[in-house]
């Protein structure tokens, strides 16, 4: 794809990199102080920061670090460990991937991170455009990265049409990306558009007067700042209802274990059961009671989750059961265990499950 006319390539990275040394962002954890950032560190930030605000990962990145001090660390580690660490901060598969990852490392590159942009991409959770993150931040390559943000700048700046996850319009972006590359400073023009889309070019009320490609942005000029990058028409989300189901005796807490893959997957959390209206608390009670004999059952106020693609309607039932059985497989293959409250409340949970351990935390029946 050609440039416009009004901004061409050299001018472009050059107002970009000025830009962020003087009003860009220089003290996130993540970034080196005066030398080439540790190859681990970028890596686990990156990954961090996909589908994530700087501000919910900044409150994750340092306490992830102070417990997988090395890559080393993190490969020897076990999965729970990785989880209970990356608890809250969602899209687990992240977690997975990045353990998965660690391992692959430790193994086949005797734990030194790989240099060239093919084999980080072969990495898993490590897409094109983190890749070329990666290898910026930490080895100095000359590589074009294109995330969302990324993407909102160029469709602005250069008034791209067209959705830029379809296909034929990511194609050129991915074309203009890299013909705007510049030949030096690359780590500065790289968090340059970070920062960039970030915190100017934003989705919505974006601040154009601290834009330094005001006076070039096509989308501004012609009043179509608000209509790009082209956005899909709004769905109404899905709706999915499940019963959660707080089993409690003396303080403890029944959990189980989800399977490896999929939402929450690898995690800890309560059982679930079908919907109230659906019969959901009969089939609490039956389950409550292969895990002691029951004695009281309560209902609670239901609450709302929010996923990329649906949202979960979440009734809870809390049944106070005695004589709990021993840590066992049940016939759908889950793993249950009794634990304290207290304990239950650090392993490796999705956030809304630690919320509502933590509101009944000084409530047991």
């Amino acid at each position: 794809m050609a440039l416009t006319k009004s901004v061409d390539a050299s001018r472009f990275s050059h107002r970009l990199i000025t830009w962020q040394r003087h009003s860009g962002r220089h003290d996130l954890p993540w970034q080196a102080a005066g030398r080439r950032a540790d190859p681990y560190r970028v890596w686990l930030a990156e990954i961090m920061l996909q589908q994530t605000q700087v501000a919910v990962v900044s409150k994750y990145y340092e306490g992830f670090l102070d417990r997988f001090a090395t890559l080393a660390a993190l490969a020897a580690a076990s999965l729970d460990d990785v989880m209970r660490l990356w608890s809250g901060l969602g899209y687990y598969a992240r977690a997975r991937n990045l353990h998965a990852a660690a391992q692959r490392v430790a193994t086949e590159f005797a734990g030194d991170f790989p240099r060239d942009l093919a084999t980080i991409a072969s990495l898993p959770g490590i897409g094109p455009s983190t890749a070329a993150a990666i290898a910026v931040f930490a080895f100095g390559a000359r590589a074009a990265i294109l995330d969302g943000n990324v993407k909102r700048v160029l469709a602005r700046v250069f008034a791209i049409d067209g959705m830029p996850n379809e296909a034929a319009v990511e194609k050129r972006m991915w074309a203009l990306a890299d013909s705007l590359l510049p030949d030096r400073d690359i780590e500065a023009y790289t968090q340059g558009l970070m920062d960039l889309g970030a915190t100017v070019c934003t989705a919505r009320k974006p601040r154009c007067e601290l834009c330094p490609f005001a006076d070039e942005c096509r989308a501004k000029r012609e009043g179509r700042i608000e209509a790009l990058p082209t956005r899909r028409a709004r769905i109404a989300l899905p709706e999915r209802c499940i019963t959660m189901i707080v089993v409690e005796r003396e303080g403890a807490v029944l959990l189980e274990k989800r399977p490896p893959l999929g939402i929450w997957g690898g995690l800890w959390s309560l059982p679930e059961g079908p919907a109230l209206a659906a019969g959901g608390e009969a089939a609490a009670r039956r389950f409550a009671t292969r895990h002691g004999k029951f004695v009281a059952l309560e209902r609670h106020t239901p609450f709302v989750h929010g996923f990329t693609h649906f949202r979960l309607v979440v009734e809870v039932v809390r049944i106070e059961v005695g004589e709990p059985v021993a840590p066992h497989a049940d016939d759908s293959g889950q793993m249950h265990a009794w634990m304290p409250l207290d304990e239950a409340r650090r392993v490796g949970l999705p956030a809304p499950v630690r919320k509502l351990l933590d509101a009944f935390a000084h409530a047991l029946l």
